[in-house]
């Protein structure tokens, strides 16, 4: 069974009786037996043989009341004994205080170094006990920390970077115009413009997806008929999806299908979801849009829209940082072809906002399945 620490501080102050009733035991057997043997010598006579046992237990009880001698020996016992009891304490109390904030001392100093900056701290679990909890629950802390750190890191050089590349167009044709002094054609402002609305872009997706992750993302949630607007959906993006030679479909099992939503902003996660499928998905292939009306998960009823596509797939090491800002799987989604690698992590901060939450499937060359979930919406 796994103790506390107020199950072993139990344990030790019940020890501590045990030790002190035992001494006290052991020295009041002592000193009896030595006043017995005692009264043995001094007053076992023919007198106190002849005497009856009522008269006998007087004689035993007068001597240890009369006898000063034995009163004053008593009294130096007793305080022996008393100081003997308080030394065994006061140790045993300092020992027991030294066990019990030996893992506080390992704890405040890991503190330290952390407050210190130092992020790479582990405080060794040796106990299962309150104590052990707290070392866990630290080097868990410390284990966030270290990644929040890493991926603010990640995020500032990701920003720099996808800042630095219309940045860098940009000047590079209004210095080139500088230098030549010609005229601009107005081919130059429509790609500078281009770069511009590039840049905007950018820095608005940002901040949505700042907003979305700090819980401060404003919803315009009415009653939306699901199935309407993702049949919408589908054909807006079916030109696109035929002119890459592949067969976009879209079917449900009931109608309509009502969701508590952002229109625009859910219109916002799926458009994202199905440009991806049609980005990845290889000439000849097919994309559907399915949506299911209360399935049972986590307990509890939910609206599910999948998009499955046909496509390349993504490796199974890479599906846990699919929803992370800037993420790409290499070679296939690069920055040429792959935006600018927020629109998966929108589109799951949008769907969390909504009280839903999204799941992906893919096997490498044989295609993507997401799966959106939103609450049912209650009647």
């Amino acid at each position: 069974m796994k103790m506390t620490v107020r199950m072993k501080l139990f344990a030790c102050m019940g020890l501590l009786v045990g030790i002190v009733s035992l001494t006290f035991a052991l020295t009041t057997q002592i000193y009896s037996s030595s006043l017995i043997d005692q009264f043995e010598r001094e007053r076992i006579d023919a007198h106190y043989l002849s005497a009856t046992p009522e008269e006998q237990i007087e004689i035993f009880k007068s001597y240890f009341l009369d006898n000063m001698q034995l009163k004053a020996l008593l009294n130096v016992t007793h305080g022996v004994r008393l100081f003997f009891f308080v030394a065994i304490g006061m140790i045993f109390s300092y020992w027991l205080s030294g066990v019990l904030t030996l893992p506080l001392k390992k704890l405040i100093a890991a503190i330290e170094r952390v407050s210190q900056g130092e992020l790479n701290v582990q405080v060794p679990v040796n106990s299962k006990d309150e104590y052990g909890k707290v070392a866990q629950t630290f080097n868990d802390m410390t284990l966030r920390l270290r990644e929040a750190e890493d991926a603010r890191r990640r995020l500032v050089a990701d920003v720099a970077h996808e800042l630095r590349t219309p940045l860098s167009i940009m000047q590079l044709k209004l210095e080139n115009a500088q230098q030549t002094g010609q005229h601009v054609p107005p081919e130059m402002l429509l790609r500078l413009h281009d770069e511009v609305i590039r840049l905007g872009l950018l820095v608005e997706d940002l901040h949505v997806l700042s907003l979305a992750e700090a819980g401060r993302l404003a919803l315009d949630c009415k009653p939306l008929d699901l199935s309407a607007r993702l049949e919408q959906i589908v054909d807006d993006v079916k030109m696109e999806a035929e002119e890459s030679g592949l067969e976009i479909r879209f079917s449900s099992n009931t109608r309509p299908v009502t969701v508590m939503a952002d229109a625009r902003r859910l219109t916002q996660v799926f458009i994202n979801l199905l440009t991806n499928a049609i980005r990845y998905t290889p000439e000849g292939g097919q994309i559907s849009v399915d949506l299911e009306d209360k399935v049972l998960d986590r307990n509890a009823f939910y609206t599910c829209v999948s998009v499955k596509d046909t496509g390349i797939g993504i490796p199974p090491e890479e599906l846990v940082h699919l929803f992370d800002r800037f993420y790409r799987v290499e070679k296939a989604r690069s920055r040429h072809t792959g935006g600018a690698g927020l629109g998966l992590a929108i589109a799951h901060h949008f769907v969390r906002a909504h009280g839903g939450f999204i799941r992906v499937v893919s096997e490498p060359g044989q295609g993507t399945t997401f799966s959106v979930y939103l609450p049912v919406l209650r009647e």
